[in-house]
């Protein structure tokens, strides 16, 4: 079973569509047993840095992601979820993330002619090639929303990038924790391989 987390995030009803297009069992929940029987957590997000981490904080969901994480279950964040797995963000700096990875969250920097929020198709580079896009060529266009984006501290764990007025840590992986800043749900069929990609790790992979 996939458990999506439920905090009152924007996306959740988009990512449960695109799990059950892939025939996936899957429960929209902030129930903490049920996220922690789940085989993979998926933590949406849509909204701003502070609120959500507010939400995790008042539904006691913060504990139950690190031991998510701990058990060593996938874990997919997406979007503000990605976002909030790490430590911090200028969108609220006195607010610390989950700190489940090391890096900070950065406002777009403001350029002549480029839109913020950043919203529409961009291209991904590899750096460091990652499971999520197993089948899934280089250069392939996903759909972007956002006005922050990642500067991992670790480049190792950085397996796709794009460009929009700077350099945007798109994806990463590190043991079995996932996280996209793009929105695979919304990304057509490139965007369902990935989630797919997700799903379908087994033992062997982690």
């Amino acid at each position: 079973m996939v458990a999506i987390i439920d905090y009152d995030a924007g996306n959740i009803k988009s990512v449960e569509k695109a799990m059950q297009a892939l025939s996936q069992e899957v429960e929209v929940t902030r129930d903490h047993e049920k996220i922690l029987r789940a085989d993979k957590v998926i933590l949406p997000g849509v909204g701003a840095f502070g609120d959500a981490m507010k939400k995790l904080h008042d539904y006691g969901l913060t504990e139950v992601i690190h031991e998510v994480v701990d058990r060593g279950t996938p874990f997919l964040g997406i979007c503000l979820g990605l976002q909030l797995l790490f430590e911090s963000s200028d969108e609220c700096n006195e607010v610390e993330g989950l700190g489940i990875l090391k890096g900070k969250i950065l406002r777009i920097p403001e350029e002549p002619g480029l839109k913020i929020p950043h919203i529409g198709w961009n291209s991904l580079s590899y750096p460091n090639r990652g499971r999520l896009f197993r089948g899934v060529p280089e250069q392939s266009y996903v759909y972007f929303v956002h006005s922050y984006y990642l500067q991992a501290q670790e480049d190792d764990i950085v397996t796709a990038t794009t460009e929009y007025g700077t350099l945007i840590h798109a994806s990463v992986e590190k043991g079995n924790v996932f996280a996209c800043q793009f929105h695979p749900e919304k990304s057509s069929e490139t965007g369902l391989t990935i989630l797919k990609n997700f799903v379908t790790l087994d033992e062997e992979e982690r």
